[in-house]
């Protein structure tokens, strides 16, 4: 008789010990011993409730984790909910311990994708969107929203979009100007739109509705001026602390976004492999289209970006973004929102008053003072990546004063 040895399950790596975390911790010289001293309660909490429910360490250090070891936390009496927000920066560091000594973990954020619309009518309408019409799918996916919002409207009066009539659309686009600013309901509007003369092409309707679709007015005069006085676009690189680590990648990521009018996405999606100090050149790409293109690396511009490479970003990071965070586990700058903090806290440290203060704030600045100093609308249109030149529009209203003695150079 032959016995066959079974492979028995190699043992999974012993989690670091307290003394290996605060040793990371020591070298990433990120956490002061305040904060140290509060995720390592964290941390011993999070481990007593991995044992407690059988579960992997390494396993849970995910966003998802995190979510349900709060949940867990919130039912335990004597943590108060105001320290929540501790737990899930506590898993961070510690998940960074884990990636410095190699062990393998799970994807912190799992990509979610989208399943197909559930009705026939959606599902062609988005083909429609993505293959005739060229919308990249983030904007098929904004559309598709704006649709199911309008079939909701319909639905909740008893009807659908086969009987639907243009006292209907009129009354859904009223409720979506109580709820929405006027561009979002001028954006529901063009898709309502859309949809409409989609219907009508795919002869599911007889009747052209599309052309009854009225958008909100919305006069120049009230629009925001977005973009800033050139002045004060200096204003605020100037008034950036280069004497820190911090003020190193806020200084390299304003100069980027003012002097090539980068939107937030582009700049904050550059990675080390796009910057070829040879050539002289930045591969960039646009966020929502997925299209490359090429600039020419300015030689200011290459300069501040050395100087943050040698000394502002931190060594120990695993990413290959450029532009990082500065707090374990210096991961990439992933949202918009990241470039918005960064910008008014240095526009409050500058001075500047001005009503708009959005990420895209210094790209309407180039783009309106490009336009002053001359730039042609076909070179204009290429740079931002606009599709055709009706998009410059939004920032011609607010080109206003000339500045064409502090023009940029502009790739030809």
């Amino acid at each position: 008789m032959v016995t066959r040895s079974v492979k028995q399950p190699r043992p999974a790596k012993c989690p670091p010990t307290v003394a290996t975390i605060e040793r990371m911790w020591r070298a990433d010289r990120s956490i002061n011993e305040a904060s140290a001293s509060q995720y390592l309660r964290w941390i011993a909490r999070f481990r007593r409730y991995c044992v407690q429910l059988g579960l992997s360490e390494a396993d849970e250090l995910t966003r998802e984790g995190a979510k349900r070891f709060k949940t867990w936390s919130a039912r335990v009496p004597e943590i108060e909910e105001g320290n929540l927000g501790n737990a899930s920066a506590s898993l961070r560091a510690l998940r960074r311990v884990y990636e410095v000594i190699g062990t393998p973990l799970p994807a912190w954020k799992t990509i979610e994708r989208r399943p197909p619309p559930a009705s026939v009518v959606l599902r062609d309408y988005a083909a429609h969107l993505l293959r005739h019409r060229g919308n990249p799918e983030a904007t098929v996916h904004k559309k598709l929203d704006h649709v199911g919002q309008l079939l909701e409207h319909l639905a909740a009066t008893g009807r659908s979009w086969r009987q639907m009539r243009l006292p209907d659309i009129d009354d859904f686009l009223i409720t979506c100007a109580h709820g929405y600013s006027r561009a979002t309901t001028a954006d529901i509007a063009s898709t309502v739109r859309s949809f409409a003369r989609f219907l009508l092409a795919s002869g599911r309707i007889a009747v052209d509705l599309a052309d009854g679709v009225i958008s909100p007015v919305q006069p120049k005069f009230e629009r925001p001026r977005r973009a800033w006085p050139w002045e004060d676009v200096q204003r605020l690189l100037r008034a950036v602390d280069t004497s820190t680590a911090r003020g190193l990648r806020d200084h390299a990521l304003l100069l980027m976004m003012s002097t090539y009018g980068l939107g937030a996405g582009e700049a904050i999606g550059l990675k080390l492999h796009d910057i070829d100090w040879n050539a002289g050149t930045l591969q960039m790409t646009r966020p929502k289209t997925g299209v490359n293109y090429v600039l020419p690396l300015l030689p200011a511009v290459g300069k501040v970006l050395a100087r943050y490479l040698r000394h502002g970003r931190p060594a120990r990071t695993l990413t290959r973004h450029v532009f990082v965070q500065m707090k374990v586990p210096f991961g990439a700058l992933t949202c918009s929102s990241a470039v918005q903090h960064i910008l008014v806290k240095h526009a409050k440290a500058a001075g500047i008053q001005a009503a708009y203060l959005g990420s895209h704030v210094l790209r309407h600045s180039n783009a309106a003072r490009q336009i002053d100093v001359g730039t042609q609308a076909r070179v204009l249109t290429e740079l931002l990546g606009h599709r055709d030149s009706q998009s410059l529009s939004a920032y011609v209203r607010i080109a206003t004063h000339p500045l064409r003695d502090v023009s940029l150079p502009v790739p030809r």
